[in-house]
């Protein structure tokens, strides 16, 4: 058994206790949570900082960590795949190498849990023995082809089928974004995932999108047509590229969308109003770097809207570190305070990838992992929390 303690202990749900100590067993799950004056001073962990669950990545695509600083900043989107593309295929030993440090940096930045874009196997040795928690999303996509979709959806099922499942691991099969998948192959996907699942899709990142489906035009008409991919089946729907999304996807399951760097008041009210079940990732400093723009949080604030945190990956970041995330959101958007990005980054992410019964809190009966930070404390009431840039994270449980 531990006792630890700290100044301040944030709970993940919107508490925050002072003089009280967390009590964990060897397997690091919480047995109990009492005032600092139940316990032996002697056998107390006395912490200065500010204990904190264990973070949630939500949106990493930990098979591209090999790709670190190899693809230039603010090119936008279209650029950004070509380049990807072009470097994506490496020797497997280098490959595997930045996946297991990938992994490993993770989790000595405090993550727990992580939901992890596949196009490959690569990743299954590194999660099988990882102490983090993985949620695989195996991408598939077939470019608006609907006469493709069959031998697609076969090729990724069988990357499907060749994920890691044990111990903490999951899989869903996921479309990739709206202007990469048919409406055949959007069944399929639906049809593999019978149980309740996490389904994450790539949405609104990039104006190009948008002007896809409002008018048919846009720069993914000339991309399609460099790689001699027709687009002459395809119809505008003269709405947003998120309703042709909702349209097609199944709203029993967990809806995650990723990145939403354009989504509007309208489209979060839409996607609401089609599913009780749906999330948001945030990528914020991926978003700087392909895109140069971030989200108007303020929208999914005043929509009520379940927001969560990811990180993408090495190739559209500079670390996989949920904490970085934060502390970037607060640099730009700073009226989105602490205790909601903490819950971003906490509780609503496990609840996102089916894990919050043992993740996202501190709480008596979960194993969330603790984390030791540094905020800044107002001196006025000693309520109130500001991350600033120095501020580090420790892996405490």
């Amino acid at each position: 058994m531990r006792i630890i303690s700290a100044d301040y202990i944030h709970t993940g749900h919107g508490k925050v206790l002072k003089d009280t100590a967390v009590v964990i067993n060897e397997e690091g799950k919480i047995v109990e949570i009492k005032g600092f004056s139940n316990f032996d001073a002697g056998q107390v962990e006395k912490l200065h900082g500010h204990l904190i669950p264990g973070l949630v990545n939500t949106h990493c695509h930990l098979e591209l960590s090999h790709m670190k600083g190899k693809v230039a900043t603010g090119t936008s989107l279209i650029p950004f795949i070509s380049n990807v593309v072009s470097f994506r295929d490496m020797p497997q030993d280098l490959i595997l190498q930045a996946i297991k440090d990938g992994d490993e940096y993770m989790y000595e930045n405090g993550i727990v849990a992580v939901g992890d874009i596949s196009n490959k196997a690569d990743t299954k040795e590194q999660k099988e023995k990882s102490k983090i928690a993985y949620y695989t999303f195996v991408e598939m996509f077939d470019f608006l082809q609907d006469e493709w979709a069959g031998n697609e959806f076969e090729k990724y099922h069988q990357v499907y089928l060749e994920q890691a499942r044990s111990g903490n691991n999951k899989v869903s099969a996921v479309p990739h974004a709206p202007y990469t998948v048919s409406p055949s192959l959007f069944k399929k996907i639906n049809a593999l995932n019978t149980d309740q699942a996490t389904v994450s899709i790539h949405n609104q990142e990039t104006p190009p999108e948008n002007e896809l489906f409002l008018t048919g035009n846009g720069q993914f008409q000339d991309f399609y047509k460099g790689f001699n991919i027709p687009l002459d089946k395809f119809k505008a729907n003269g709405k947003t590229s998120i309703h042709y999304a909702i349209e097609h996807m199944d709203p029993k399951q967990r809806t995650l969308f990723v990145h939403n760097t354009l989504t509007t008041d309208k489209d979060i009210a839409a996607a609401n109003a089609w599913s009780e079940n749906v999330y948001w990732a945030t990528c914020p400093n991926a978003n700087l770097y392909i895109e140069n723009r971030l989200p108007n949080y303020q929208y999914f604030i005043d929509a009520n809207a379940k927001l969560t945190i990811g990180t993408d990956s090495l190739t559209s970041n500079w670390q996989l570190s949920v904490w970085e995330e934060m502390k970037t959101i607060n640099r730009y958007q700073s009226y989105v305070d602490f205790s909601t990005l903490l819950q971003w980054a906490t509780l609503n992410g496990a609840k996102a990838l089916g894990m919050g019964k043992d993740l996202g809190s501190i709480e008596v009966g979960k194993t969330p992992g603790l984390n030791l930070v540094e905020l800044d404390v107002n001196e006025k009431d000693g309520s109130s929390f500001t991350l600033n840039p120095s501020s580090t994270i420790k892996r405490i449980a």
